[in-house]
């Protein structure tokens, strides 16, 4: 994982919840584009910042990782898969759903990450914080 430089936890820290959802939902959908244009380095970038915002929100107050939760109906499918994995946490049984609906949807690259991730949820290899 590329360390994050003080100035962009900072940057982060500052944002406002709903501001750090929009982040979040933006990047959800940049990654789709780098996964269709198989942008592995553009990819690797916004998973760091996307993990930052997961930082960020569980740090907050009640753990505002559970605003994601509304990103489980999102129509892109990277920002459904990116929100329940980041929900597990907070309404397990709801973003497990959505996780294994990913699995046997058949739509890749989302259906592997999905179907990896129940997965490692079933062998406890995974296990959400």
């Amino acid at each position: 994982m590329r360390v994050i430089a003080l100035d962009e936890r900072e940057k982060i820290a500052g944002l406002s919840d709903t501001s750090l959802v929009s982040r979040y939902t933006e990047i959800g959908i940049l990654q789709d584009e780098a996964l269709l244009d198989l942008d592995t380095k553009r990819l690797n970038r916004l998973f760091d910042e996307l993990l930052q915002i997961e930082i960020e929100l569980r740090s907050r107050d009640d753990d505002q990782r559970q605003l994601l939760i509304a990103l489980l109906e999102h129509p892109n499918m990277q920002v459904r898969l990116n929100a329940a994995k980041a929900t597990l946490a907070v309404d397990y049984d709801r973003a497990r759903s959505v996780i294994e609906a990913m699995a046997t949807s058949k739509r890749y690259q989302q259906a592997g990450d999905a179907g990896m991730t129940v997965g490692a949820l079933d062998q406890g290899i995974f296990v959400p914080e």
